[in-house]
């Protein structure tokens, strides 16, 4: 008999790539939560034989029912959803409301018996309040939620997704062609940090994910309960990663370009000063960026297979211009 996993953001990067692997494995069935059955990428899922349940975040009596007969549940927000209109703030406090409304529904779920929920890192208290980055912060207090209930807490593990290879289509970090007259095109890439700063990547977002999801559910007796999983395929600073999407792109000669926090963040207001908040993090914090919790596994405990690097998946990326 197959258990039943309910899928937040089912049409969205992290749960399209739980639902892209779970499909594979014949042991789930899977219910897609969306919030618009009615939508293009809901139909796609339908029409692969997918239960479409349509649930709105702020409303907990629609995850009532949305969870209902689930034995798991992957959960995720997205504070980036309304960020140009809300504000930082609001964001923060619309995603932590919608954390804890999915984590009360799920404690409500009496067929519940694994709750994988997407968080990051508490960077204050990591970070002792010299960087706190807002979008790990409300996560991070959802955790916290999660740890007052207790047997929740005992169905849950909560995980760590690294850096997505997808990033690097945004233009905050894409290298822009500067032009010159040799034959050789020459590119920059402007960030308000150094070169050298490490990021931990999850790597290709589209297969990575669902691949770490898959393993903690198949692994309770090493995932549950309460532990934290570190989900990154690889470590690399700012250099490599521009040098390897360069090369991935077929693009000449790209330089880093170091600019003020001033100057970065007039280029892009509110995303660049947000992104600068996370990099001063992985600055100040390095290889103690993703800690601060009593049991952390990583890929070589679950022994996840199939990852795919960054270098690879930035060559589907598009190119701006």
């Amino acid at each position: 008999m197959t258990k039943l996993i309910t899928i937040i953001g089912a049409t969205g990067i992290q749960g399209g790539s739980v639902v892209e692997t779970l499909l594979k494995n014949p042991a789930y069935s899977i219910r897609a939560i969306t919030r618009d059955r009615n939508g293009k990428s809901a139909h796609a899922l339908a029409d692969r034989g997918i239960e479409v349940v349509e649930a709105d975040l702020n409303n907990v009596e629609s995850l009532h029912a949305a969870f209902a007969s689930s034995q798991a549940i992957f959960a995720m927000t997205n504070f980036f959803d309304a960020l140009p209109k809300l504000g930082v703030e609001k964001c923060m406090e619309i995603e932590t409301q919608q954390g804890i409304n999915l984590a009360n529904a799920a404690s409500a779920t009496q067929s519940l018996e694994h709750f994988v929920w997407s968080t990051l890192p508490n960077s204050q208290r990591i970070s002792g309040g010299r960087a706190v980055v807002p979008y790990w912060h409300s996560k991070a207090r959802v955790d916290e939620h999660i740890k007052s209930i207790p047997m929740l807490l005992q169905k849950t593990t909560f995980v760590w997704f690294g850096w997505y290879a997808k990033n690097m289509e945004y233009p905050w970090y894409q290298p822009s062609p500067v032009h010159q007259g040799g034959p050789e095109k020459h590119y920059i890439q402007l960030l308000a940090s150094p070169s050298s700063v490490r990021v931990p990547m999850v790597g290709d977002e589209r297969t990575n994910i669902g691949l770490f999801v898959n393993s903690i559910l198949e692994q309770p007796e090493m995932t549950l309960p309460g532990k934290y999983v570190l989900a990154t395929a690889e470590d690399m600073s700012f250099a490599e990663i521009v040098s390897a999407f360069a090369a991935a792109k077929g693009l000449g000669v790209v330089q880093h370009v170091r600019v003020t926090r001033e100057v970065y963040i007039k280029l892009w207001p509110l995303w660049a000063d947000l992104m600068d908040d996370t990099h001063l993090y992985f600055e100040l914090m390095a290889d103690k960026s993703f800690s601060g919790e009593e049991a952390i596994l990583t890929v070589k405990d679950l022994g996840v297979e199939g990852l795919v690097g960054s270098a690879e998946a930035f060559k589907a990326l598009k190119l701006i211009g």
